[in-house]
């Protein structure tokens, strides 16, 4: 089965019904992607598939055969990180870092769809992605430094 990871085109031998997670984990050696619950409730595992955040732990291999995949690894890299990979070290966001991958990828699809999100925007979106550590009110100031990074427009939540 041919699958377009990260904008390279990779090829793999696994049954249709192989949770996307375990394929880009295990075969493709892309371990950003987290396993968190395996149920798709907290987030941990989620990529984007054409643009729009999926939970890889419950996404088939065979239902994005043919799509763009992104992880975490494809957002940015160390020469040109993303403008919320950046604003995640400077507002200190990670404590243990496990489910950051995921909350990543979910502040990107917000971005995506609204370049300026309130408070609300973000907290909507954002509830699907759990971080035990309670890292949210850091989560919230990294996205809207990064809204402002992006569009240079003033930050959108509340002071």
């Amino acid at each position: 089965m041919k699958l377009k990871v990260n904008e390279e085109e990779r090829e793999v031998d696994v049954p249709e019904d192989v949770p996307l997670l375990w394929v880009l984990r295990e075969e493709l050696g892309l371990n950003g992607t987290k396993f968190g619950c395996g149920r798709a409730l907290c987030g941990a595992c989620t990529v984007h598939v054409d643009g729009a955040p999926k939970r890889a732990c419950v996404t088939a291999v065979g239902d994005v055969a043919g799509q763009a995949i992104t992880t975490i690894e494809g957002l940015g890299d160390e020469a040109q990180l993303h403008a919320l990979q950046q604003a995640w070290m400077e507002h200190n966001v990670p404590q243990c870092g496990y489910c950051q991958p995921g909350q990543l990828m979910m502040a990107a699809a917000l971005l995506r769809s609204k370049p300026e999100p309130t408070d609300a925007d973000i907290d909507a979106v954002m509830a699907g992605s759990i971080c035990r550590c309670g890292t949210y009110p850091r989560i919230r100031k990294a996205i809207h430094a990064a809204a402002k990074a992006r569009t240079g427009a003033p930050k959108g939540g509340t002071p």
